[in-house]
């Protein structure tokens, strides 16, 4: 191979230049293309004595980097097929989860809320995901839950409320129109009809109180509560309570000097609505009723035991429902609406304590407040 000779002028450059690495590509006489280079050199004091060229043919360097190409391909290609063989089992182990998880998200959003996401699948963080999941679903199936059972309770009270506020009214009604028919203009007829319209009423403005009173309780759920001795609570309210009793028996179990935090007023009412209950079920002459305070548990326990006819098993776990009696007809002839236990726990729970009733039927029953010291 001839080496290429350029024009003299173009040697003259590179002697004029800094000596550096020049290079070129051109075509030679015999048609193949050649790489140039040119070096000028230099004397020890800086002086430029002559160019030196070297040439080669590109041919040789152009298949060597195709071949170094094809070989990085090859290799590239290589290594992600193995790559891929490696983390295909990551790749399922990640995806199938995820898979599982949108499938039973799914479900959910049908309106399947009793599903839960799975908490064992291999995966830390996924398997965290599904239990917050899992959690979360838990906290809206049960507000759900309440949502549709004080939906169902609000409909039982109306229909409840509606029903014994139209009891006395048509009986009113019903009063009035025999008024109206001549019976006002017969003395002994219009007596009894103002004195049954008169029980009427009152029965009627005790109803809407305790209605009032409960719509109060359940909207202002936290009352203001102050220290004091329970127990001369229910001493001062002694006589009042044997004026309640009539001719039954009333005895008095109180320790002294029990402390606790209480609304002065919701407490004489909670005892004044136990101490009406156990008067209205026991026998106006051997009846038997008596109030106990003692100290239990880090609190004060305040029980009202009579001697009346007891609670049958399949009403117990109903007497603080609201309207619910045991014993409608016998209820409903001292006026009472159901309401007055209802009221009396709901008192006792905004003190934060408990309210439950023994009672075996045809033994009497007990009912027992328990107030927390604190």
């Amino acid at each position: 191979m001839n080496p290429p000779r350029l024009d003299t002028q173009e040697y003259l450059d590179v002697l004029k230049k800094k000596p550096r690495l020049n290079y070129k590509v051109i075509d030679a006489d015999d048609g193949e293309e050649q790489l140039l280079v040119l070096q000028p050199i230099a004397s020890g004091h800086g002086h430029v004595l002559g160019v030196v060229q070297v040439s080669t043919l590109t041919r040789p360097l152009k298949e060597l980097l195709i071949r170094q190409l094809l070989n990085f391909l090859l290799l590239s290609l290589i290594a992600m097929f193995f790559g891929l063989l490696g983390f295909l089992p990551v790749l399922r182990r990640t995806l199938v989860p995820l898979f599982n998880m949108v499938e039973i998200a799914e479900q959910i959003d049908a309106g399947n809320l009793a599903r839960r996401f799975p908490t064992r699948q291999g995966q830390m963080e996924i398997d965290r995901l599904a239990e917050s999941f899992n959690g979360m679903l838990e906290r809206l199936e049960a507000s759900f839950e309440a949502e549709r059972e004080t939906k169902e309770q609000m409909r039982r009270f109306i229909a409840d409320a509606s029903h014994e506020l139209r009891t006395p009214l048509t009986s009113i009604h019903g009063f009035l129109e025999v008024l109206l028919r001549g019976a006002a203009n017969q003395p002994d007829q219009l007596h009894k009809a103002l004195k049954s319209m008169h029980s009427e009423s009152e029965r009627l403005n005790k109803l809407v109180h305790d209605l009032l009173l409960l719509a109060k309780l359940d909207s202002t759920p936290h009352i203001e509560l102050t220290e004091g001795l329970l127990d001369i609570v229910i001493r001062e309210m002694e006589p009042q309570l044997r004026i309640l009793a009539g001719n039954r028996r009333l005895s008095f179990l109180i320790e002294p000097d029990l402390k606790c935090k209480y609304d002065t007023d919701k407490m004489k009412q909670v005892v004044l609505n136990l101490f009406h209950n156990a008067v209205q079920h026991t026998d106006p002459e051997k009846g038997h009723i008596q109030i106990s305070l003692s100290r239990k548990n880090n609190g004060v326990q305040l029980s009202v035991q009579d001697n009346g006819p007891g609670i049958s098993e399949n009403h117990l776990p109903y007497v603080f429902d609201r309207f619910y009696r045991s014993d409608s007809s016998r209820t409903r002839k001292y006026g009472g609406a159901g309401l007055g236990l209802s009221i009396t726990k709901s008192i006792v729970d905004i003190h934060g304590g408990t309210i439950r009733v023994m009672s075996k039927e045809g033994e009497g029953c007990t009912f027992c407040v328990w107030l927390p010291n604190e």
